[in-house]
């Protein structure tokens, strides 16, 4: 998470001893940040953490048949794009908390309040607005990289989301099952964004209870 400029794999901390405790592997990875690197930088990353997996899967007891990929926000957009490459290592699910799904629109669609200042975050992201760099807008929003044969996708989204708002989860769904694709939305209409920072509150139950029965079906 993190705008793609912040943010590291202790964030997620909790989400990951959870799921240690429910029998699965967990490996937290990291990627370099916007402004400083610029996209596809984050996608390589994701990418070259994959391939590491695949190096030591059974030095951590790894079933390769059996991964899913996991992301919050910014780092939901990350998976959402390394799951949907086509020469992508095989995945069989694919969890995405609140991420952005396509930044054009979001780059003209704008939240209000705006807080983080969603133009600025994305020009550093990826070098510009849609009209100077239309082909970055293009590669980098997962929604244009949606064909049949994708591993099946969990969305969730808040209802009051004002960062990365439901519309974005509505939009990939609809693609996604259009042609043939698994996929499962969760809209929680009272949450906000980020609302699994309150990790034990309801809107977090009801995405992790989500999350289980998605991942038991999709990983059976």
């Amino acid at each position: 998470g993190g705008a793609w400029q912040r943010g590291k794999p202790s964030h997620i901390a909790r989400f990951s001893r959870y799921m240690v405790a429910q029998g699965y592997t967990v490996v937290a990875i990291d990627y370099r940040h916007a402004p400083e690197y610029r996209f596809p930088t984050q996608l390589q990353d994701v990418q070259t953490a994959l391939q590491w997996v695949q190096a030591n899967a059974v030095a951590y007891d790894i079933d390769l048949n059996r991964l899913a990929l996991a992301g919050w926000s910014a780092g939901a957009h990350l998976v959402l794009l390394a799951a949907y490459q086509p020469d992508a290592l095989p995945v069989k699910a694919v969890v995405n908390y609140y991420g952005p799904t396509n930044l054009a629109e979001g780059y003209r669609d704008l939240p209000v309040p705006d807080p983080i200042d969603t133009r600025a975050v994305l020009e550093a992201f990826l070098g510009g607005s849609p009209e100077q760099m239309p082909q970055a807008y293009q590669l980098a929003s997962p929604i244009h990289h949606v064909r049949l044969g994708l591993p099946p996708t969990l969305l969730i989204y808040g209802g009051r989301d004002h960062l990365v708002k439901p519309i974005f989860g509505q939009q990939l769904d609809e693609r996604l099952r259009a042609i043939g694709n698994a996929s499962v939305l969760l809209n929680l209409p009272w949450a906000e964004h980020v609302f699994d920072s309150v990790f034990r509150g309801i809107s977090n139950q009801m995405a992790l209870y989500y999350t289980e029965r998605f991942l038991a079906w999709s990983l059976r």
